[in-house]
């Protein structure tokens, strides 16, 4: 078999389970069409840019899986060159868990949420951490001296593919929508002081 950038999910294994449950027909044409794309040359950078959750996947030497929650502010992850993703890593409970595990094992994975327009996309490769902030500071636009960043996560992209809507349930930005609240509060402000002014109007005393 020619290999296919979808060998790094489907195994042979896999690949007899889609067989079993009829689904190996589709995915047999994902793998003659090319198979997954391996480089982010038409990575959807819009969707990027709009991203504040992300999910990555890590195992240790034991095999021993481990998902870490990534969060930040809309496009905190961002496109370095066509083959890597960046994002920069915060301080945080300094459990070390995730740069343990690609200390040993740099096989990793990128789950990517757009929660707000029902999108995700998934990515596997290699990942390190990187103690050289300065080096990634300009296109992550940190400030390499902000003490809060210990180190970036630099993503190295073997494959990567588009899930689709399914059961993914729509969640919208709380800041964005107190703000559409506001703007309805006002209006609705506007509008009863508008009332209240024809009703003054109405009265007969004020027709007299």
């Amino acid at each position: 078999m020619t290999q296919s950038s979808c060998d790094i999910a489907f195994t042979p294994t896999i690949r007899a389970e889609q067989e079993r449950r009829g689904s190996r027909a589709r995915y047999a044409a994902v793998e003659a069409q090319g198979g997954f794309r391996s480089d982010l040359s038409e990575f959807p950078r819009g969707f990027l840019a709009r991203v504040d959750t992300a999910f990555l996947g890590t195992a240790n030497l034991e095999g021993q899986p481990y998902v870490q929650h990534r969060g930040g502010p809309p496009g905190f992850i961002r496109i370095a060159d066509d083959h890597h993703l960046v994002m920069a890593d915060f301080r945080g409970n300094r459990q070390y868990i995730s740069t343990g595990n690609l200390a040993d094992n740099p096989k990793a994975f990128l789950f990517l949420m757009d929660y707000e327009n029902r999108h995700r996309i998934k990515l596997w490769g290699r990942a390190r951490m990187s103690a050289d902030i300065v080096t990634y500071a300009e296109v992550l636009g940190i400030d390499p001296a902000d003490r809060k960043v210990e180190q970036v996560l630099v993503f190295e992209v073997e494959a990567w593919d588009v899930n689709c809507q399914a059961h993914i349930p729509q969640k919208v930005d709380a800041a964005a929508a107190a703000r559409v609240v506001l703007a309805l509060r006002a209006r609705l402000e506007a509008v009863e002081a508008e009332n209240a002014e024809l009703r003054e109007l109405l009265k007969p005393e004020a027709r007299a």
